[in-house]
């Protein structure tokens, strides 16, 4: 699979984008020697030649340790100079249902030479994603539409749609999940990590975990602390652990307030060729009108899911766009398209296999980590809330998504982050993100306390370092791995 076509699958996962406890299988976990790991050649195209894979065996159920076990794929380059190696750095996916097992050998290879010095670089496909125990829902291909997993209310507010959405979906998930479906959340990702170190034979991990892996990192350093080396987390989730992927999906309401002043002005610029308006006053406006439009009179799009370009499509398309400056053009072409009335060539997407695998992964893992709320009129008020304040994106953060559906409780309760643990952390986040703002990042912040330093990086993107960031952030960032130093306070990166 190309990279493209994962990264928009990841997008697709995304959208359903206590004190300190001990892991359940603490002991199963650190207590003695893992057995060498069987390492070959990885299968697929465009790897680096070094990159090897092997499978780290671990309980389906980390409170029945003894019970069946599943398949962790891991990945690894060793560190390409043996007399500076430090250890290992593994690379955490985002989503829920990202994968960074190819990553060793794609974005791993952007990190500085020092940096690939001092680590083996080690990806990995988390529990239910690609080749560890892969899971689906066999959802219909038209549930498989971003704009229907992300529960865009009708134009009118009215979330009914939303609710049967929700109760298709969760219906599905629960008849074709198999036994795993009961095991996907982030606690269950963060102790198969702990078993990932200790069969690389590692006393302590570093990690770069990006997105939700930033979630992912803090529960792992959170339940493992003396388990930790240098860890980065970049483009950081809320942690509230009363609401955990609730409030990442509220968060789009400030992130596009935080991002869509940017496009404006981009879209504004003299002799840009996708030029829409005069002045980035006027994009806003316009943006709406065509969306309130599109909701009366949608166009039809051949090819594409769903196979009409409507206003909530439109609004779907605006946020996907802002994860990256790079995607502006893709935008503004079709709102100049939509007001000719026409529209572009429908846009390519993933394979329905692998949008089944991301998607059925992140709907178990946000049902999973957390208990959503079953009455619709917490959903209808807070719908109607947000449409009123944030209308860019017409209330789709406070609505039900499958969550609100979903038959089954937490196995636990949700992993508080705490200060407690060693200082070893640092933070990189973008002053405008889209998906993860800083406003979220914030918070995370809070929480760890003297555990973690952040470094605010003025650009607008999703994904910071090495990425959408700055060459002061990425420095800062790359000098921590390589040398363990951190700022001494909290930087702005300018």
């Amino acid at each position: 699979m190309t990279k493209t076509k994962r990264n928009a699958a990841l997008l697709a996962a995304s959208a359903f984008v206590l004190s300190l406890t001990a892991p359940l299988s603490a002991s199963a976990s650190t207590a003695g020697a893992a057995a060498p790991l069987d390492w070959a050649k990885c299968e697929g195209s465009g790897l680096d030649p070094r990159q090897q894979c092997a499978t780290v065996e671990v309980p389906l159920d980390h409170a029945d340790p003894g019970g069946p076990k599943i398949g962790i794929a891991v990945s690894r380059i060793p560190s390409e100079n043996p007399r500076a190696r430090r250890g290992a750095l593994l690379l955490i996916p985002g989503g829920p249902g990202g994968s960074s097992l190819n990553n060793p050998s794609g974005k791993g290879q952007k990190l500085p030479q020092e940096v690939r010095d001092a680590y083996d670089l080690i990806g990995f496909d988390p529990r239910g994603v690609g080749r560890s125990a892969p899971v689906t829902c066999g959802l219909d291909h038209a549930d498989l539409a971003t704009s229907e997993l992300r529960p865009w209310p009708a134009p009118d507010g009215s979330i009914t749609k939303n609710l049967t959405t929700a109760q298709r979906l969760s219906d599905a998930c629960a008849r074709n999940g198999g036994e795993l479906i009961r095991h996907l959340s982030t606690a269950d990702n963060a102790r198969d990590i702990d078993r990932v170190r200790a069969a690389l034979g590692e006393r302590r991990l570093s990690a770069w975990g990006v997105s939700y892996g930033t979630y992912v990192g803090a529960v792992y350093s959170q339940l493992f602390p003396r388990r930790t080396d240098r860890l980065v987390l970049d483009s950081n989730d809320d942690p509230d652990h009363t609401r955990v992927a609730r409030a990442w999906l509220a968060g789009h309401e400030q992130g596009v307030e935080d991002t869509f002043p940017e496009f404006a002005k981009w879209a504004s610029a003299p002799g840009n060729p996708d030029r829409l308006a005069d002045t980035a006053r006027e994009v806003r406006p316009l943006f709406l009108d065509l969306a309130a439009k599109l909701d009366r009179e949608p166009i039809p799009w051949p090819g594409a899911n769903p196979q009409e370009l409507n206003g909530n499509v439109l609004r779907q398309t605006m946020l996907d766009s802002l994860y990256a400056p790079s995607r502006f053009p893709g935008l503004a072409q079709l709102i100049l398209a939509a007001r000719r009335g026409t529209v572009p060539p429908a846009p390519a997407g993933p394979p329905d296999p692998v949008l089944q695998n991301v998607t059925a992964v992140g709907a178990w893992t946000l049902c999973n980590d957390v208990a959503w709320p079953r009455s619709a009129a917490v959903y209808e008020e807070g719908v109607a809330r947000s449409r009123a304040k944030y209308p860019l994106t017409a209330g789709m953060p406070r609505n039900a998504m499958v969550c609100a559906a979903w038959p089954f409780p937490p196995k636990e309760p949700p992993v508080r982050i705490t200060d407690r643990g060693p200082s070893n952390i640092l933070l990189i986040q973008n002053e405008r993100d889209v998906a993860t703002p800083l406003s979220g990042a914030l918070k995370l912040r809070h929480a760890l306390g003297g555990r973690a330093t952040m470094v605010t990086v003025n650009s607008t993107g999703h994904d910071a370092y090495l990425a959408n960031g700055n060459e002061c952030g990425d420095r800062t960032v790359s000098h921590y791995l390589a040398t363990g130093e951190r700022p001494a306070r909290d930087t702005y990166c300018g």
